[in-house]
């Protein structure tokens, strides 16, 4: 809650440059917002313009700028927190559309493809009232022309120097076939009316589905096939440093994903050292649970036991719901009683699921038409990990994201800063994989074999940092990358290419994962040093999360003000 000191004579200003910078940033990316349960901006179907990209980038500035000029002698200190805030995630904005590197990004991984959020965030939707049913048909009305845009950006992106990666616009061709491949009665977007008692419901969004957005995606597939690939980059130069531009989008990129000053050389040391001090950890839990100390054997043990991979798919829900009650029946020991719904566990559609990342979170939506939810790939489960899915839930749930995200919803905020995912990477990344190493504090993981996991997680969020920067900063090619994945981590072949592709066309989230979460650690270590005996983890969690999600910079200001006794919002 605030604190006791009234507002300053800029409040009113503040809120009204937070409430402008809220509505272009949905308004220009409505697929997002549905994933972060703004159900006001459901019925925009999406604009893949340039013209769009450079009307946000415009408007974006301009907030920015007046942003700047607010005189902090006028703010609360509570509202020179917004306002600090409201900065880095208005600048962060206005870079990701001037640079738009999904455009020169063809791809079918998650956020980062405009394509892709199509198949996360349609099937989110609610049409279970009139309004949300308006919102569902006004949105599919539109994509048909959404999905050409798309291929018309893509194409004047080649032809001006920024032409995609062959791997972006073969997985792009694949999801896209694959989804056309599926009958229009069993099609992924038709979620929203899949339980309504009215057929002429149904039948509306079949008829646009089978009408329209069918033939644009089809058209699209056509369009990336026969105009664009044969313009694409090759394996060996999948860094977005060999378009134009490249190099100094990337540089804007790793600023906005990690919220610091670091360069993409400090990062990749970085990396490379949290790899070694992992090796340490290896050996011990290896030795415990394989009787092996190298980690070659542990890896490849790991890898091909196939006792450790799944049988079904019920059982890598199962796997998750346990670790998910385990992490709840103990969440009041680590955290104030917080009053937050349940989070769902949620197999991820099968178009999403072939080109997703294992797992990932979709946070309640605002009007409590869905619940939060923890969605994770169970197709194929025999190719699946069983000792991966403990520490994916942690991160992803209870203690993760849930935990942070559902909570942030509540907290009396601005709502630009309660409803943030990508746009506060290194908090809400870093948090997340802060809860992975919390949980094996706590004794959530089932067994050894569940830790081993646990580190394989850990290397691979560590691979992340020298694998980003490798590719972007140092050249490296995709194989190489592939390679370096394989050789430090446990991970399945599959993934640790499906992994470096994401990495290739989102240049720089990769990193917010570790960044975010050393600095977690270090500023624990901090307060648990300044504190002494008065130190109580609970309270330092309602620190880092009682402020909502915050650039690191901002975060540990909180920090320290905590442990000098000054309090912020909580």
């Amino acid at each position: 809650m605030h604190t006791d000191e009234s507002p300053g004579d800029g409040s009113a200003e503040l809120a009204a440059l937070g409430e402008q910078y809220f509505r272009v940033q949905h308004s220009y990316d409505p697929y997002n917002a549905t994933l972060l349960g703004l159900s006001e901006f459901d019925q925009l179907p999406g604009d893949a313009s340039f013209e769009a990209s450079q009307d946000a980038s415009s408007q974006l500035a301009a907030i920015g700028k007046k942003v700047d000029a607010l005189d902090v002698d006028r703010l609360s200190t509570d509202e020179i927190i917004d306002r600090s805030v409201l900065s880095s995630l208005v600048h962060g904005a206005q870079q990701d559309a001037e640079h738009s590197l999904w455009a020169a990004n063809a791809s079918a991984k998650g956020y980062v493809s405009r394509q892709a959020l199509v198949f996360q965030a349609i099937p989110a939707m609610t049409a279970a009232d009139s309004e949300s049913a308006d919102r569902y048909f006004l949105r599919l009305a539109g994509l048909g022309r959404f999905f050409t845009g798309i291929g018309e950006r893509y194409a004047a992106e080649a032809a001006s120097g920024r032409p995609p990666t062959v791997c972006g616009v073969m997985d792009s061709i694949t999801q896209l076939e694959g989804y056309l491949a599926l009958p229009v009665e069993r099609d992924a977007l038709l979620a929203a009316v899949s339980t309504s008692h009215d057929p002429a419901l149904r039948n509306r969004a079949e008829s646009l589905l089978e009408h329209e957005v069918r033939p644009a995606m089809a058209a699209l597939a056509e369009r990336l096939r026969g105009d664009i690939l044969p313009t694409a980059r090759a394996d060996d130069r999948v860094s977005i440093s060999t378009v134009r531009g490249g190099g100094d989008s990337y540089i804007a990129a790793v600023a906005r994903h990690t919220t610091t000053d670091l360069t993409a050389v400090e990062i990749h040391r970085i990396g490379l050292d949290v790899l070694e001090q992992t090796r340490s950890e290896w050996q011990i839990v290896g030795q415990r649970a394989l009787g092996e100390s190298d980690f070659g054997t542990i890896a490849g043990h790991m890898r091909t036991d196939p006792g450790l991979r799944f049988d079904t798919s019920t059982q890598i829900v199962a796997v998750a719901q346990a670790a998910l009650d385990r992490a709840n029946a103990a969440r009041d020991r680590y955290f104030p009683a917080y009053d937050i719904g349940d989070c769902m566990i949620e197999e991820i559609n099968p178009i999403d699921a072939e080109h997703s990342a294992l797992a990932y979170y979709r946070p309640p939506a605002v009007d409590g038409s869905r619940p939060g939810a923890h969605c994770l790939s169970a197709t194929n489960p025999s190719s699946r990990f069983r000792f991966e899915y403990e520490a994916l839930a942690f991160h992803e749930s209870v203690p993760g994201h849930h935990l942070q995200l559902a909570l942030a919803q509540k907290l009396d905020i601005p709502r630009y800063r309660r409803y943030l995912d990508v746009e506060a990477c290194s908090f809400n990344e870093g948090w997340g994989l802060y809860a992975e190493q919390l949980a094996d504090e706590a004794g959530l993981y089932s067994d050894d074999l569940s830790r081993l996991g646990m580190l394989s997680m850990r290397a691979l969020r560590a691979c992340r940092l020298v694998i980003d920067t490798g590719i972007h900063h140092y050249g490296w090619s995709r194989q190489r990358a592939v390679d370096f994945m394989w050789n430090n981590t446990a991970t399945t072949a599959a993934n640790a290419t499906s992994e470096v592709d994401r990495y290739i066309h989102w240049p720089g989230q990769a990193l917010a994962y570790m960044i975010g979460c050393r600095e977690i650690l270090r500023l624990r270590e901090q307060s648990n040093s300044a504190q002494g005996s008065r130190f109580i983890l609970s309270d330092f969690h309602q620190t880092v999360l009682g402020s909502g999600a915050v650039p690191l910079m901002v975060l540990a200001t909180n920090v320290e003000r905590w442990n000098t006794g000054v309090l912020t919002r909580s």
